[in-house]
């Protein structure tokens, strides 16, 4: 029986998935009126609680597309290396 010899090669698989999450229209995210009076909503404000409502445990994420399967960028062997 011949001998067979193989290379390891690290990949990487990433998954994309998509949530829709509802930001409270409150204090936290609105900021001041350009002429002062009023208030109007922060843009900046909206992705940072959007940001916090996607780390709950409770937010529901789906998978979007098929896994993107690339080289990973670091190249290291396997903790053990056997040679046959």
């Amino acid at each position: 029986m011949g001998t067979t010899l193989s290379i390891s090669v690290r990949l990487r698989r990433s998954q994309t998935e998509t949530a829709h999450v509802s930001v409270p229209i409150t204090e936290e995210v609105l900021g001041s009126n350009d002429d002062g009076e009023g208030k109007k909503m922060d843009v900046d404000k909206i992705i940072e609680a959007a940001l916090r409502l996607g780390k709950l445990e409770s937010t529901k994420w789906e998978p979007e597309g098929e896994p993107e399967i690339q080289l990973h960028p670091i190249q290291n062997g396997p903790e053990t290396m056997n040679i046959q």
